[in-house]
């Protein structure tokens, strides 16, 4: 079968193919233990489902424009006033299938084939990929100094003539690190100065802990004319564990926004006008459900870096927000994609290798379900690789020794 240059260079995303697995195992009655996942475990807002509901009823379910609903639209735009303190209107907000699907439009909006796109690593597995898919040129930035936040020099370094935009996405996934004011600042006005696209991948930004807060870019962008180039990627999957849904946007000056319509009017066309319904009922809903979800995860954060500190060899920045933790096992293995591979064999745990995030040696373990499972998931990587662990575990109703069956 012929098959497309672009289609052959493209992988399989990680983490869906981990959830695949996972979901198989678990169809075939093995006790596996998914710490690999990206669905917070709470429910939908209930003005959410109110909302969809009262749809539904109408039987009047329909084709939605191409950049959204004026209803939904409108919900964005007091949502980026509210928590970015942009002035905003609704021609410039394009809701899409997920903040995804927002991103890869706004890639296709500015990308010619070659540009290069930078963005720091640990990264979101999806974005050289996507970049690859409009044949730009990903180009990742590991922080010189070591950790997970990189300086306005790393970026610089990374900058070269063909670069047209930088991606940042603080709280990151998968460290759960949260840049501080100074990095967005300095990348903000660093963008401006050299006529680069910004895109901020902010899907995490109200869950964050420990009494921080997410750096605004907009308070400290200086362009604030309609030729901005800064753009701000979020959505509803995240912070209201409104992934089934599928509805994130982008905000953005208005000729982005208006090619960003016309390249998704022959694409998807809007997203689902129930979906959006949904969406316009969470953000109009309230903080509480948000905040409580926050905190939910701030206390799962706690369970499972208690958990880590325990393995010996195991180290680790504790993350400050998302839902994921990027613990270096390099003292049990260099080559992750083995590491992880073993986990699952061995104590019946998904992870996600670091490979997959531009980090070696790392494995990417997600917080955001139950506390038991959490629990009985570290002890099972702790019995897997840290020797002065029991000797002996109890995985799916069956004693297993370390050394043997």
């Amino acid at each position: 079968m012929s098959l497309s240059r672009i289609a052959k260079s493209i992988g399989e995303s990680a983490t869906l193919r981990l959830n695949r697995t996972a979901a198989e195992l678990r169809r075939r009655g093995e006790a596996v233990i998914h710490l690999g996942g990206g669905e917070p475990r709470s429910q939908a807002p209930a003005e959410a489902v109110l909302s969809a509901s009262d749809l539904l009823r109408t039987r009047e379910v329909r084709y939605a424009p191409p950049d959204g609903t004026p209803v939904l639209k409108d919900a964005i735009a007091d949502y980026t006033e509210e928590f970015y303190e942009r002035p905003t209107s609704p021609d410039d907000v394009i809701a899409a299938g997920g903040a995804k699907q927002a991103l890869m439009v706004c890639l296709q909006a500015i990308l010619d084939p070659g540009d290069e796109v930078v963005y720091p690593a640990p990264y979101w597995v999806s974005y050289p990929e996507m970049v690859r898919l409009v044949g730009g040129v990903g180009i990742p930035v590991i922080p010189a100094a070591g950790g997970f936040v990189p300086s306005l020099a790393d970026i610089e370094r990374a900058v070269g003539e063909s670069c047209k935009a930088v991606i940042l996405n603080s709280p990151n996934n998968p460290s759960g690190a949260v840049y501080p004011d100074e990095v967005i600042s300095d990348v903000v006005q660093f963008c401006e100065r050299r006529g680069l696209w910004l895109i901020m991948d902010d899907i995490y930004h109200r869950l964050i802990f420990d009494g921080l807060t997410a750096a605004s870019c907009w308070k400290y962008a200086r362009d604030r004319s309609s030729g901005s180039r800064l753009v701000i990627i979020n959505g509803v999957s995240k912070q209201y564990a409104m992934t089934g849904f599928r509805i994130g946007w982008a905000v953005g000056n208005r000729t982005l926004i208006g090619a960003m319509t016309n390249i998704q009017s022959h694409q998807s066309s809007g997203p689902s006008t129930l979906s959006q319904a949904a969406a316009v009922g969470a953000l109009r809903g309230g903080r509480a459900s948000v905040d409580r979800l926050r905190l939910e995860l701030e206390t799962s954060r706690n369970v499972l870096v208690d958990g880590l500190l325990r393995v010996a060899g195991v180290r680790l920045a504790p993350p400050h927000g998302t839902f994921y933790c990027f613990p270096d096992f390099r003292a049990h293995g260099s080559d992750s994609v083995k590491l992880a591979a073993y986990l699952l064999d061995r104590a019946k745990v998904v992870t996600v290798p670091g490979v997959e995030f531009g980090f070696e040696g790392h494995l990417r373990l997600s917080f955001c379900g139950p506390e038991d499972e959490i629990r009985e998931g570290i002890e099972r990587i702790r019995w897997a690789v840290d020797p002065t662990a029991p000797r002996e575990i109890t995985i799916g109703g069956r004693t297993i020794a370390r050394d043997g069956a």
